[in-house]
């Protein structure tokens, strides 16, 4: 009779127990499940955020890097060597050492073409001085020492020269441009031109620059 007792009781358990084991199974089966996802969501931030840094980078690098821009030619120090002026005739010979400036502003080679730098007064040429070509590196400038001759044999009489100098003056514009080509990564290659104009005011007296600007 006891043991009648016992198995009905034990049979009573049984299927209670059988439950508890179920349960336990399927939350640990929600759990597994929920920490894959929250891999997944994790993956999915890292690759995100992976993409929208090389897309930051590539923009930095096509606006920078990539950007080519116009080089620049520029006049350095002007050095008078000999200077002759008379304002009765009116005319002037004179003879300088300065630099032509090439500057490099992109992110890779800019060769160019020979090309010619000419000075005027008031418009008309009175001298030149040849640019050969050349290579410039990488944000880098090339200096190009040059002599410059100019005289008034081209000028009009009816010019104002004779007033200019006259009061110990004598003013002058440069041109110069640069045709060539910029070469980024050794493979793109643009086609930019370098230009100057520059104005320039001599103190006769004192035989040099008195005022320099290019743009």
């Amino acid at each position: 009779m006891a043991e009648k007792v016992v198995a009905e009781k034990y049979h009573q358990l049984e299927p209670a127990t059988g439950h508890s084991g179920g349960d336990h199974e399927a939350s640990a089966t929600m759990q597994s499940e929920e920490l894959k996802r929250q891999k997944r969501i994790k993956m999915y931030k890292y690759i995100g955020i992976f993409i929208v840094f090389q897309i930051v980078v590539m923009s930095v690098f096509g606006m920078t890097v990539m950007k080519v821009k116009s080089p620049k030619i520029r006049l350095g120090n002007i050095y008078v060597q000999s200077l002759n002026s008379v304002p009765a005739a009116p005319s002037f010979d004179m003879s300088f050492v300065t630099q032509i400036r090439v500057r490099n502003l992109n992110w890779g080679t800019y060769k160019f073409n020979a090309g010619m730098a000419t000075f005027m007064y008031q418009g008309v040429p009175v001298g030149q001085v040849a640019i050969p070509n050349s290579k410039v590196g990488m944000r880098s400038t090339k200096k190009i020492d040059v002599v410059v001759s100019v005289n008034s044999a081209a000028l009009p009489s009816n010019s104002a020269l004779g007033s200019e100098l006259s009061n110990g003056l004598l003013m002058l514009s440069s041109q110069a441009k640069l045709s060539g080509k910029v070469t980024l990564m050794m493979i793109m290659k643009k086609n930019k031109s370098a230009e100057m104009g520059c104005s320039m005011v001599f103190n006769l007296a004192a035989k040099s620059v008195q005022n320099l600007d290019c743009n």
